[in-house]
């Protein structure tokens, strides 16, 4: 056994939908840590998770088949998904399920625990944001996700503006934690003076960036405006890393401002660890931000932040020490913050290692991996003692 784990090795099962947004990386840097202390880790997805990308012998991946019938105008994967959880519960005699974004995760693990009452497993679902503030706020699936969060034994939220949220759009009575996303600091961390092979871009030339998955909540037109406004008659580059619906708006903006070659999309990338510590500047534009891993993940590799002050963006970024906080929607303000940045080299050097230490001794991934287990071992808990009663 790993020096670490508390009391003993689990057995885990994680559900999480595997995209490069925010949820799906965390519960995959998540997963593969926890095989790294020494416990038995199983995703549940319909793909496998992007970031899992190595051989691990303690690390299973189990594909959620969905059937396609004429019947069936939207297949049903919450249904699927439970089924597939009871097949790996009854397999590999899980200790814990953990369901990163309520909707269909934490109903479909309720489900199975309903269908399986001689097994006795502990839910711990994560809140991660848009689960919460937009699709679970909807009349569709209010109700729903509500009992999904009071059916859990345990329930997470990955900042405490999004635990108030919850609680309000909610009224829940459930008990949330907050246990804040983390980051791996030994692997994203500053540059060491080589260059990147993903990046094409002018070596002399301040690099921007960007890194989301380019939805509308993302707001990726501000980013592009805000980089005109901000680098007029400089060499500056925009480095674009992600993919979306959003993209060809992008796009086709970036040709009407006559950005040209200083614009680049790089598309998806699994790992920005490569590519973070490269930038000068990262701009975060979202409308709604209930953490901010990206935010973090520069911090981690000394990079500063320019972004709206939206959602829990402030329990990530020191406005005025690590980055810049501004209102809104207020592009022109995004644009002087990110211009102050670019044209002052010790101010960049000076917020980049201030977000590097905030990283490393408030969200660092190995302190936090212990705050997780701490949370399986009293789902655990809570299971038995329900039994009991």
């Amino acid at each position: 056994m790993n020096a670490g784990i508390t009391d003993f090795p689990l057995k885990i099962g994680i559900a999480c939908y595997p995209t490069h947004g925010g949820s799906g990386v965390l519960a995959t840097e998540l997963g593969v840590a926890l095989a790294e202390r020494g416990h038995e880790v199983h995703f549940l997805a319909y793909s496998k998770p992007p970031r899992l990308s190595r051989f691990h012998p303690r690390i299973f991946c189990h594909l959620v088949e969905v059937s396609e019938y004429p019947l069936f105008k939207y297949p049903p994967y919450d249904l699927a998904l439970a089924s597939k959880m009871i097949e790996v519960i009854e397999e590999r005699r899980l200790d814990v399920l953990h369901v990163h974004y309520a909707i269909p995760h934490s109903i479909s693990a309720y489900l199975a625990r309903q269908l399986m009452p001689a097994r006795r497993f502990g839910i711990v679902t994560t809140l991660h944001g848009t689960d919460i503030t937009l699709v679970g706020s909807g009349n569709s699936y209010r109700d729903v996700t509500r009992f999904g969060i009071e059916q859990s034994d345990e329930v997470i939220a990955v900042s405490d503006w999004l635990k108030k949220e919850t609680q309000r759009i909610f009224g829940a009575t459930k008990e949330i934690q907050v246990v804040p996303n983390f980051v791996d600091v030994a692997r994203f961390r500053p540059r060491e003076g080589r260059a990147s092979p993903l990046l094409c871009v002018c070596a002399e030339a301040p690099i921007v960036m960007h890194v989301s998955n380019f939805r509308p909540v993302k707001r990726l037109a501000d980013t592009v405006r805000a980089f005109a406004d901000a680098t007029t008659g400089s060499k500056a580059q925009l480095v674009l890393v992600g993919d979306g619906p959003e993209r060809a708006a992008a796009e086709a903006l970036v040709a009407e401002l006559h950005l040209g070659e200083r614009v680049q999309f790089l598309g998806l990338v699994d790992d920005v660890s490569d590519l973070l510590p490269f930038a000068d500047v990262l701009v975060v534009s979202s409308e709604s931000e209930s953490f901010g891993l990206a935010a973090l993940e520069a911090h981690a590799c000394g990079v500063p932040v320019v972004g709206y002050d939206s959602g829990g963006m402030r329990e990530v970024v020191e406005d005025d020490k690590s980055g810049f906080l501004v209102r809104f929607g207020d592009v022109p303000a995004l644009a002087a913050r990110l211009r102050a940045l670019l044209s002052d080299v010790t101010l960049r050097r000076d917020f980049g290692a201030r977000g590097r230490a905030r990283a490393v001794e408030q969200f660092d991934l190995v302190r936090l991996l212990s705050v997780h287990e701490r949370v399986y071992h009293a789902a655990i808990a809570r299971r038995g003692q329900a039994a009991r009663a």
